[in-house]
């Protein structure tokens, strides 16, 4: 053989390698040894020592180095299983009685520019909008925290539940230009913002409740999380719609506005002001199902035969989120707790990468947070057959289960719903399945049952419902 030809055949061979293993940085990573927690309803911040801290109902909390691997640092709301606040049943005495309970609903933990950490509370009589919200002080991220005082109830005499907050699941953040927000709100009157002062992390003066952003007559809507994205320049609220409980339909969605106080849309250009209930309904879930960004619900992807693993897992009422945009890397995380179908109220807390779409909506990898880049994914390693989910906008008490596709090489697509394919960059990606367009990302993801890294594509229609695709093989 020539030197010259030699040459060619090692240059042809060079970039084959180079085609397969364009995502070999993610590849060549081992299957991480995942670590769950029950927290429920967890709230994320990024603390200067370097872990992430989620916060959750009845003061349980844990902390994480990876967004991988979680341990536990409180766990309950009793004097003995709380390590966030000393004595928490006498400190928080007050609000516990008001709300006639002796345990506490979705927090929320936020960093002051002095360095002291505001952990903001809530506490529910359950049965009804009777709730106190209040704020303690510490300065350190697991605590311990000193109460401060109430900064809001509901439920008295004369309230309006129909329109009025239950003063719950507070979230507060910074904009981008420094200001202090917190929204809050659940079911009953709807979500609403307040202003804060970021020297105290208390509201300004002269607001009542704030400003209303959607809901009204008892909606099931509630967990509000807002975050800035710099990318965008939108500002995203997210939502968990429907009930919590495994067949209650729990799923998350979103919306967005240039302005941390609205008004916000959704991908219909809908005002999400007129998102609720319609008068003299209760928990009518048809009436809003209608409104926001389906980003996920319960879903299922089916074992299929090339699997060497066969067993089912279905996820159920996946919710109650929080995200996090960590600068140095440029990427997006969301943080939810989930459960299980047949293992009754249990639940976990999930992280899965979060990236934006060509519309400048968030889309959510299918798989969990594994530790991978947001990196190219070569042409050669995107064609192949998918379990695909499609998330639909219902509010779905059970689980969307997955479907065959094959994305072939051509761009065609085959299977159980057929149309085209196209992704110019080794990115961004269009889907359209009978005849709807989907759009959205490529990305490597761990496909955690069969151990092994794949690729995933994770897109959304323009109506805001969201696709799921996991390759498991190669185009037959």
């Amino acid at each position: 053989m020539g030197k010259g030809r030699y040459i060619l055949l090692l240059a042809g061979l060079l970039a084959v390698l180079l085609c397969v293993n364009a995502s070999a940085g993610n590849r060549d990573l081992p299957v991480p040894e995942y670590s769950d927690v029950s927290v429920h309803d967890p709230s994320v911040i990024r603390a200067d020592d370097g872990y992430y801290y989620i916060f959750g109902s009845h003061m349980a909390a844990a902390r994480s180095a990876d967004l991988i691997s979680w341990e536990m640092i409180s766990r309950n709301a009793t004097d003995r299983g709380c390590t966030l606040v000393e004595h928490v049943q006498t400190q928080m005495k007050e609000a516990l009685t008001y709300a006639r309970t002796t345990t506490f609903w979705a927090p929320d933990v936020q960093q002051l520019p002095d360095g002291r950490y505001c952990y903001y509370y809530c506490c529910c009589e359950g049965y009804s909008p009777l709730s106190a919200l209040g704020l303690a002080y510490g300065d350190a991220p697991g605590g311990p925290y000193v109460n401060q005082e109430i900064l809001l109830k509901s439920g008295m005499p004369g309230y309006n539940a129909t329109m009025l907050p239950n003063v719950v699941d507070p979230n507060a953040f910074f904009d981008k230009e420094g200001n202090m927000w917190m929204v809050y709100g659940s079911y009953s009157g709807g979500i609403f913002i307040l202003k804060m002062d970021p020297a105290t992390g208390l509201p300004l003066p002269g607001q009542s409740y704030g400003k209303k952003l959607l809901g009204k007559n008892h909606s099931r809507i509630e967990g509000p999380y807002i975050m800035y994205s710099p990318d965008t320049d939108y500002y995203y609220l997210f939502l968990s719609f429907g009930g919590l409980e495994v067949n209650d339909g729990y799923n998350i969605r979103v919306c967005r506005s240039r302005n941390p106080d609205g008004p916000y849309e959704d991908a219909l250009g809908q005002d999400m002001i007129k998102c609720g209930g319609r008068p003299g309904t209760y928990f009518n879930d048809p009436d809003y199902e209608g409104y926001g960004v389906k980003l996920m619900g319960g879903y299922c992807f089916l074992p299929d035969p090339s699997d060497s693993n066969q067993g089912k897992q279905a996820f159920r009422s996946p919710g109650h989120n929080s995200a996090i945009y960590e600068e140095e890397t440029g990427r997006y995380f969301i943080i939810f707790h989930t459960r299980y179908a047949n293992r009754g109220a249990y639940h976990s807390v999930r992280v899965h990468q979060m990236f934006f779409n060509e519309d400048g909506w968030p889309v959510i990898l299918p798989l969990r947070y594994s530790g991978e880049m947001n990196e190219p994914v070569s042409s050669g390693l995107q064609s192949g057959r998918y379990k695909i989910v499609l998330h639909e906008r219902d509010i779905n008490k059970t689980e969307h289960n997955s479907v065959i596709v094959t994305l072939h090489g051509d761009g065609s697509v085959s299977g159980e719903y057929t149309g085209s394919w196209s992704c110019p960059d080794e990115k961004n990606v269009t889907v359209i399945l009978n005849g709807t367009v989907y759009r959205g990302v490529f990305n490597d993801g761990m496909n955690a049952s069969e151990k092994e890294w794949t690729t995933c594509f994770t897109a959304l229609d323009e109506t805001g419902a969201a696709l799921w695709g996991i390759r498991i093989e190669d185009a037959q």
